[in-house]
């Protein structure tokens, strides 16, 4: 992940081994790809009750628990209502 360079103070979403789906201001990372977000706050799908966000803060990630990290287009991330999108949980990984 030697390209994190570029999503520094940048808004991203990071998907993590055990599905979970964390959004945050990528705030730094190391060699080890470990990352620090700011103002993070963790997205729960649901087919039930929509999107749930909980705000997590400044939040530090192990580098070997990140599967996917992209940026997030904030002006059309502001435009979508989360309490009308349906979906299922996004399933651990197991080895």
């Amino acid at each position: 992940m030697s390209s994190l360079q570029g999503y520094v103070d940048r808004r991203v979403l990071l998907v993590l081994q055990d599905g979970r789906a964390i959004i945050g201001v990528l705030a730094g990372y190391d060699q080890k790809s470990n990352v620090v977000l700011s103002d993070s706050k963790e997205r729960i799908y649901s087919m039930d009750e929509g999107v749930e966000e909980i705000p997590l803060g400044l939040y530090l990630v192990k580098g070997d628990m990140i599967i996917l990290i992209g940026e997030i287009d904030e002006e059309h991330d502001r435009t979508i209502d989360l309490s009308t999108i349906r979906a299922d949980p996004i399933p651990p990984i197991r080895y």
